[in-house]
């Protein structure tokens, strides 16, 4: 177990940092001086998660698709970590985190990220480097999404679906939990580094798009293998990585809780890659790469939300959780249901998150190694709160998803034509290879 000393607990800590009235600004005052070593580290994590979308994010689904299609994932993935950046500088902070209004969005205070304060309000770090920080939050999670729809997405119905889904689906969620909004301040919803903000909302959109968008020619029958296995390994080995600054960087400072977190992420995503070829190897006879590495990216979505909050013990369960459910929700939902979720974003980003999400109410109890219920709550009524919020957002991700994907699609139609499929979208799109073809 991992102890906490002379502070009150995690939990609490998490819960009255979204209760601190407008949060976005620290009080004025050359009183308010950032720690250097706190800084430090978020900077170090800010570049840690940019690193997961680019190269990490874009090798590990670049390898999993057939190699007409490699370019065009790695441009789509890159396009939208640009946009989403941009609108993150532009308005995506201030509705975020600018000061809590109504508890639905922040208030417009901070566009251009104008009027910073000198430090961000319940930490020690300038309200620049948490921005920054939040930033690749927001960049990396509309690129999820990518894996959903590879090789036959439209570019431009790409890159505007990216770019206002952070505005319409990501940032008032980060508001309602993170930002002083109304699931966390009401209800007491818990999410410490983003099980519900960025994975449910990505893999339950990611499936609705997946849906919308219909199958690829010859889904299910044709066999899509990955062109390479090799770059999908190496890609979750970047993201496995990035994922310490992702969830000891949400720590917000450079203490124990990010050490603990970077201890549990580590333990869960060990568990559950093993757990998953292991699974693998009595399912279809052998333990693959592509398991490991899928495995290993279940194990870290389902450790998030709890990642700061509970102890190395209950990381293997967690871990351990993350194979045996999102195993055989793959094939649920493309060999039952047959939905062309090409990647499967939802079953392991989603599903992931979700699970995560709702086995840290639980597992916050002290007594099994966990950092203890915020004010009145205990296990039940967190585990209530949590059940309730990944149910209201993923509900909201849903309708919010179908409503701004089909809208578009009545300017940018969100389907490439079949020849140009067939083609593949390296060519048909982006007029590239990504490997010179040898007859």
């Amino acid at each position: 177990m991992i102890t906490r000393t002379a502070r009150t607990t995690a939990a609490s800590l998490l819960l009255a940092a979204t209760l601190a009235p407008n949060a976005a600004h620290a009080q004025e005052g050359a009183l308010d001086m950032a720690n250097s070593g706190d800084t430090a580290w978020l900077l170090v994590s800010a570049a840690f998660v940019l690193l997961m979308a680019a190269p990490g994010l874009t090798l590990f689904y670049g390898g999993l698709v057939r190699a007409k299609n490699f370019l065009s994932v790695m441009v789509q993935c890159g396009a939208i970590v640009a946009i989403a950046s941009m609108l993150w500088i532009m308005v995506g902070y201030t509705l975020a985190f600018g000061p809590v209004t109504n508890g639905w969005l922040g208030a417009g205070t901070a566009t251009m990220l104008n009027n910073l304060g000198n430090v961000r309000a319940g930490t020690q770090v300038p309200e620049s480097a948490f921005a920054l920080f939040q930033m690749t939050f927001a960049a990396i999670t509309p690129a999820l999404m990518v894996g959903a729809w590879v090789d036959r997405a439209r570019f431009g119905w790409v890159v505007a679906f990216g770019a206002l889904w952070g505005l319409v689906v990501y940032a008032p969620v980060a508001h309602w939990i993170w930002g002083g909004g109304w699931l966390a301040t009401k209800l007491g919803v818990l999410d410490y580094a983003g099980g519900i903000v960025v994975h449910t909302t990505a893999g339950v959109s990611a499936l609705v798009v997946a849906a919308l968008m219909g199958r690829r020619t010859g889904f299910p029958k044709t066999l899509m293998l990955p062109h390479s296995p090799a770059l999908t390994m190496a890609g979750a080995a970047l993201l496995w990585m990035g994922w310490f600054g992702f969830n000891g960087g949400s720590a917000l400072a450079a203490n124990d809780d990010a050490a603990a977190a970077i201890i549990n992420t580590h333990a869960g995503a060990c568990v559950a890659a093993l757990a998953w070829i292991l699974i693998e190897r009595f399912h279809v006879g052998k333990s693959t790469s592509i398991g490991f590495a899928t495995g290993a990216i279940a194990g870290l979505a389902t450790v998030t939300p709890a990642a700061g909050l509970i102890s190395p013990g209950a990381a293997f369960v967690f871990g351990a959780v993350a194979a045996v459910v999102c195993y055989p929700m793959i094939h649920l939902i493309k060999f039952r249901l047959q939905i062309d979720d090409s990647l499967d974003v939802f079953a392991v980003h989603g599903v992931g998150g979700m699970t995560g999400s709702l086995l840290l109410a639980p597992f916050l109890a002290p007594a099994l190694g966990g950092t203890g219920y915020a004010g009145q709550m205990g296990m039940v009524s967190q585990g209530v709160a949590q059940a309730v919020g990944v149910g209201l957002v993923a509900a909201f991700s849903a309708v919010a998803t179908a409503i701004l994907a089909l809208g578009l699609n009545l300017f940018l139609p969100m389907r490439v034509s079949e020849d140009a499929e067939r083609e593949g979208l390296d060519l048909s799109s982006h007029g590239e290879r990504a490997w010179e073809m040898v007859d």
